[in-house]
């Protein structure tokens, strides 16, 4: 086990893209509500615009969670800029942005918030973005204060997980992984991961004691329901991210 692994940093309670759905995913309302709610760490998805500056956006389109149209990693970051992110969740969060992941990491080095960031490459972009979040996050990390833990990097895609550990060996990794291929173990080691994160349907005890046999930390997306994160509790997992930050009391 690595020594990150080893002395896991990272709290067992995690805010799925800031707040669930009581706030516009990945927006700075979002972070500062689900910290209201007591939660020491976030979820969110990090990608690029066309000119290279990694913001916040789940889905490649901008249709969804803005009122812009089209592949948002196709636009030049001076238009996403101007985007509203908020209107469509409610009229309380009309206005609100896309954040640029330097003012989430100033919003969350500033309290001691930590981040599980989940690459999100456009498709055909993967090892680009995989480098240049990468090194982007150990810039904004390693200037705004020396010690602070790292944001934990994950992704679907293990070409953007091989490109993030080239360019930044460091940075905690872990893989994504929404069904258990054959070689699902192997290819978290073979990436120098510390972590899986499954689909929590994916979780049994035996799937727990394969990744804990590999030295990895064991994390779950996304729980809502009470006896769905008793279960996963009870198999002993280190991190389970969720909607429900009204709901779960996130523990210290």
């Amino acid at each position: 086990m690595s020594p990150l692994a080893q002395h896991w940093p990272y709290p067992r309670w995690i805010a799925h893209r800031g707040a669930g759905t009581l706030a516009p995913e990945n927006t700075l309302a979002a972070f500062a509500l689900g910290a209201s709610h007591g939660y020491r760490m976030f979820e969110c998805d990090v990608k690029l615009s066309a000119d290279d500056v990694a913001f916040l956006l789940h889905d490649d389109t901008l249709a969804r969670t803005t009122d812009g149209s089209g592949v948002a990693g196709t636009l030049p970051w001076a238009t996403l800029a101007h985007l509203d992110a908020g209107s469509w969740h409610s009229e309380q969060h009309a206005g609100q942005r896309l954040p640029r992941l330097d003012q989430l990491a100033r919003f969350c080095l500033q309290s001691g918030y930590l981040l599980n960031l989940e690459i999100k490459p456009t498709p055909g972009t993967e090892r680009h973005t995989g480098t240049v979040v990468a090194r982007e996050v150990a810039r904004l990390w390693a200037v705004h204060t020396h010690g602070a833990t790292p944001p934990l990097l994950s992704s679907f895609s293990r070409e953007a997980l091989a490109a993030a550990r080239t360019a930044q060996p460091t940075l905690p990794r872990a893989l994504l992984l929404s069904e258990l291929a054959p070689d699902w173990c192997q290819a978290a080691l073979a990436l120098q991961c510390v972590a899986v994160i499954c689909q929590h349907r994916l979780w049994n005890a035996q799937v727990v004691e394969q990744a804990r046999s590999g030295g990895l930390r064991c994390l779950t997306y996304t729980v809502n329901e009470e006896s769905e994160a008793q279960r996963l509790l009870d198999l002993g997992l280190d991190g389970i991210i969720t909607d429900r930050v009204d709901v779960f009391q996130p523990d210290a």
